[in-house]
């Protein structure tokens, strides 16, 4: 590193971080607040039934940029148990960025998963109990991504595809996670 380069060295955990919500998002529309901090995953479902893998991943949520955004990492398998020779199937190593838009009144989510080239624009926003994602595969195919089961502890995370029929979906994922205290 050069001189230089150390002097404009900064932490940048601390430029990107934000310990609140920014105050121009109302209380009511903070749908992602709750999922501060991290969470071990379950993995039940990622393409197929992989209960039988017995399957462990890992996320973690931050409030970024002055709190007008949540970001996260999504991980499968966990990093304990990842090794170099990963196969793309059943690996994750991703990260969510979701951005409150005062004019949709909604929150825009961008997924992007390097290891798969999956990439997916997505609008958030609570439906009764649940926060829902609904956007479209690169493929112009409607998904949602869905919180359910929300507790202060623990949630249920559901992505659907619409089949061809354009009435029933289709599960591509889903993990049981519980709050790392």
């Amino acid at each position: 590193m050069t001189t230089i380069e150390a002097q404009h060295q900064v932490d940048f955990h601390s430029v990107l971080s934000a310990a609140t919500r920014a105050p121009e998002i109302p209380e009511d529309a903070d749908i992602y607040g709750w999922l501060i901090g991290s969470w071990d995953l379950d993995v039940l479902h990622y393409w197929t039934d992989v209960r039988a893998l017995n399957l462990k991943g890992e996320a973690h949520f931050l409030r970024v940029l002055e709190g007008r955004a949540v970001l996260d990492v999504w991980i499968m398998p966990r990093r304990a148990d990842r090794t170099p020779d990963l196969a793309k199937t059943n690996n994750t190593y991703g990260t969510t960025f979701r951005v409150w838009d005062a004019a949709l009144q909604a929150w825009r989510v961008t997924w992007i998963n390097p290891v798969t080239g999956n990439r997916n624009e997505l609008v958030g926003r609570r439906v009764g109990n649940d926060v829902v994602q609904i956007g479209t595969h690169p493929n112009g195919t409607p998904i949602r991504w869905s919180f359910t089961e929300i507790t202060d502890d623990s949630f249920l995370w559901s992505g659907e595809s619409l089949n061809p029929d354009g009435e029933t979906w289709k599960l591509e994922g889903q993990f049981r996670a519980r709050r790392i205290r």
